[in-house]
């Protein structure tokens, strides 16, 4: 008896030397170990000290998974306490021994080795890390404000020479890096789903369709918060001076000390105050922007402001796709399948002949009477092969296998000219563009019978984000948001009950239809307004 009682630490130990506890994870039976082990976890967090085999088996039996022995769970029991493992500590079980035959008979308690818990709870941090899918947090930006406001009290409190508690100052500084790190950690999860939401919307079509007006709403939400928030954030971090900032976190630094071991108080001041430092930098730099570079609450606004857009192109790509629109993509993919399908070479042979008319006719090169002859026959697309004159092939092909003439290679056709006309051309078609913008921009909701006459430039711009914007609304909702694909206008489009019909003259005509109110503004001054 004494021998199994000394010999459980020393497996402890010997565990320790490597990654021992986590051998499980390999093993045949690793789902029956992770089940045991979150067992007597479960039992540790309950402060039980020592558990029978009967104890964990009644506690797999009530988790709901696959059914499992005594005998199944006794043998995981001692594989997980053998020394090259070291999860458990294994104890003979002498409380109930009542009788000689019993005291021989192997009756154990086990308890989670220090190494056993540390892998438990790595592992359940793991899976915790995996299932969380982050959340873009406004309430955490209303907290981090009102704790700001506090700091900011305690500081004018000192300034006054009224005493600051530690208490509170400590505690509201945890307060405030607990949300934060909740906060940057959060955004940076949810901002990863959502692209794997759009690069992987063909998973279920039904339900990504379903979700995106929530999710848009959602975006749009907290672009709107940390607009407002942010700058609030941005104001008072700025108004809490460098000296201030010492000021509290000395104070936060002097109580955690306070427990250090005699002789370490100084040292253990001086490495929490760099902590509390380093992590105030952390803040400051997360909604403050400098010269050199952009904050992250600007970047995070921007990717939540572009991922609106991708997801609208998703559902534009989804409702062409229904609507039996498709690409060369799709074609591609169908001729893949009816190449797979076809018996032998000579079938799919044909079959590419057919599909891309890659035959050797097409690539020889006529002579410059041939050519002649065609443009004085004046031929059109329903001329019959027959009639139209003979193609007539160099001679030269047929016995040297090459048409080119040998000798002197050409001169390089200088085409700076055609190049500075298509640059210029390409110039006027971007002022163009961009004037065509500035002209609806609309500084406002807008009535859609205000627009008047519209330019033929204008009104091709302004057809589009109109055909956007009611393709996103549809039937049922009462307004919709849509961006361009450079993210450069947002259009808000708001249906009007009772409204009248609305009419838009241009010099190729007219449009007309229901009126709406529509809002057409610049997503580019919007974000310089905004930084």
């Amino acid at each position: 008896m004494s021998d199994s009682t000394t010999t459980a630490p020393a497996a402890a130990v010997h565990a320790g030397d490597g990654y021992g506890p986590f051998a499980y994870l390999a093993a045949p039976n690793a789902a029956l170990y992770r089940r045991v082990m979150r067992a007597l976890l479960a039992e540790k967090e309950r402060f039980t000290v020592h558990v029978r085999p009967e104890q964990v088996h009644a506690a797999l039996v009530a988790d709901g998974g696959e059914p499992v022995t005594e005998e199944s769970v006794a043998e995981a029991l001692e594989r997980l306490a053998q020394q090259s493992w070291g999860n458990l500590l294994a104890f003979p079980d002498s409380s109930r021994v009542t009788a000689l035959e019993d005291f021989y008979r192997r009756r154990m308690l086990f308890q989670l080795s220090r190494e056993g818990e540390a892998a438990e709870r790595a592992l359940a941090q793991y899976d915790a890390a995996l299932g969380t899918r982050g959340a873009l947090q406004s309430v955490a930006l209303e907290d981090i404000v009102a704790l700001l406001n506090q700091l900011r009290e305690r500081v004018a409190e000192a300034a006054d020479e009224r005493p600051a508690d530690p208490a509170v100052v400590h505690q509201t500084l945890r307060s405030l890096r607990e949300r934060f790190v909740e906060l940057a950690e959060n955004a940076v999860a949810f901002m990863g789903s959502i692209q794997r939401t759009i690069d992987l919307h063909d998973a279920d079509v039904e339900a990504f369709l379903a979700y995106k007006e929530q999710l848009i709403d959602y975006l749009e939400r907290f672009i709107n918060d940390l607009l407002t928030r942010g700058a609030a954030i941005t104001e008072l971090l700025v108004s809490l001076p460098t000296d201030s900032v010492d000021f509290l976190v000395t104070i936060a630094a002097e109580r955690e000390a306070a427990d250090a071991a005699p002789g370490e108080a100084d040292t253990a001041v001086a490495s929490a105050r760099a902590v509390w430092l380093r992590q105030w930098s952390g803040l400051t730099d997360w909604f403050i922007s400098t010269p050199a570079r952009e904050s992250e609450a600007k970047l995070l606004r921007a990717r939540a402001r572009a991922a609106i857009p991708a997801l609208l192109a998703v559902v534009r790509a989804l409702h062409d796709k229904a609507g039996g629109r498709t690409d060369r993509t799709q074609d591609f993919l169908t001729l893949a399948r009816w190449f797979a399908a076809l018996p032998t070479d000579g079938d799919r042979h044909r079959l590419w002949r057919s599909a891309f008319g890659l035959t050797p006719v097409r690539h020889l090169s006529v002579t410059a009477s041939t050519e002649d002859a065609w443009a004085s026959a004046d031929l059109g697309n329903v001329t019959p092969w027959a009639e139209a004159p003979p193609v007539e092939i160099s001679p030269q092909l047929r016995r040297t296998g090459a048409y080119e003439r040998r000798g002197r290679a050409a001169r390089v056709a200088d085409r700076s000219a055609a190049k500075a006309l298509l640059v210029d051309r390409a110039r006027q078609e971007a002022e163009q563009t961009a004037a065509a913008r500035r002209r609806i921009l609309t500084g406002g909701p807008k009535p859609l019978s205000a627009f008047g006459v519209l330019d033929p430039e204008s009104f091709r711009l302004f057809l589009g984000l109109l055909g956007d914007a009611l393709a996103a609304m549809g039937p049922t909702a009462s307004t919709a948001q849509v961006h361009t694909s450079d993210g450069e206008l947002t259009v808000t489009l708001t249906r009007t009950p009772g409204a009248g019909l609305a009419v838009i003259s241009t010099p190729d005509g007219a449009l007309a239809g229901p009126d709406h109110l529509v809002d057409i503004a610049s997503a580019v001054a919007e974000a310089g307004v905004s930084s």
